[in-house]
């Protein structure tokens, strides 16, 4: 990637972190944001479908931006920045209307290479349910390779990452907010166990706080990395379940824990199997499931 290219890329995305649809906009006859400094704001406010006052505000904060020593300021924090057209960034966001222009990431990014990705996700009140689903489901999937994605909340997130840990595996943590704001105060020190010895990465630059719309976003990467997704407790309407809606858009497997009919938090899970989502109680359905599809797509070629 010409560095040059880098440094106005994350000068822009740091003024205006918007998905990849919407920054090539200004990229159509620009490819390397070369002209952006001088173009007019009317041009740049119908490019983005903006005002023209938010235009001027936008083109005045990148002028700003650009004299911004990004580089060594994330070096400084541990911060590595992944772009679009970075080696590692993973070729499976393409498949997302809204891919990430950059992921933000701590820790090991080569864990971003591994395609064999399962995302773990369920209710923030999770039960001990959860929990015990997990230590029977996870420890195979770990042990083939598989790296548990998720989103670092409290609740069945967490238990998904420190499962994965426990058992000896690797995981990768997609968060809601910026690296200097880290959410929820409960994981503190789960993120930091994370950041230092697994993977955490971010769409959001580093000021950026945990607004309530962040997540659903942030969902669309946790489907986008993994293979499947892996649902242990959740209510009807949730966000877990908003979550799955990215998965079925772009293909993914949906496995579903069965719960007891007595608990809200199983009604989901068994929404998507009476939906048409797989039934796991371990993970060698899940493993199973996968044999299958890889020595289908052999046959095929």
């Amino acid at each position: 990637m010409d560095s040059l290219f880098e440094q106005r890329l994350m000068a822009l995305h740091y003024v205006y972190p918007q998905p990849l649809n919407r920054i090539k906009r200004l990229m159509i006859d620009d490819s390397n944001l070369e002209h952006l400094e001088s173009r007019p704001a009317w041009e740049i406010s119908q490019l983005l479908g903006i005002k023209p006052e938010a235009a001027i505000s936008l083109k005045d904060a990148y002028r700003k931006s650009l004299n911004n020593p990004y580089s060594e300021t994330y070096e400084k924090h541990k911060i590595i920045p992944i772009s679009y057209n970075h080696p590692n960034y993973p070729q499976s966001l393409f498949h997302l209307i809204d891919p990430p222009v950059i992921l933000y990431a701590k820790g090991k990014i080569e864990y971003l290479l591994n395609e064999d990705r399962i995302a773990v996700i369920g209710a923030r009140k999770a039960s001990v349910y959860s929990q015990k689903a997990m230590d029977l489901i996870l420890p195979d999937l770990v042990a083939a390779g598989f790296i548990v994605v998720s989103g670092l909340a409290k609740g069945a997130d967490a238990m998904a990452h420190r499962t994965a840990i426990d058992c000896g595996g690797k995981t990768i943590a997609v968060t809601g907010s910026g690296f200097l704001h880290p959410y929820p105060k409960e994981n503190d020190e789960l993120n930091i166990i994370i950041e230092e010895t697994q993977l955490a990465i971010t769409e959001y630059p580093p000021y950026m706080q945990p607004k309530r719309w962040n997540f659903p976003m942030r969902n669309r990467i946790i489907s986008g990395l993994a293979k499947g997704v892996l649902v242990t407790e959740a209510e009807v309407k949730s966000g877990t379940l908003s979550t799955i809606e990215h998965a079925l858009e772009h293909g993914k497997d949906i496995f579903a824990v069965p719960g007891s009919i007595c608990s809200p938090l199983s009604a989901g899970p068994h929404k998507l199997i009476f939906e048409g989502a797989k039934p796991v109680w371990n993970g060698l359905q899940v493993l199973e499931e996968y044999r299958e599809i890889r020595a289908l797509n052999k046959s095929i070629k």
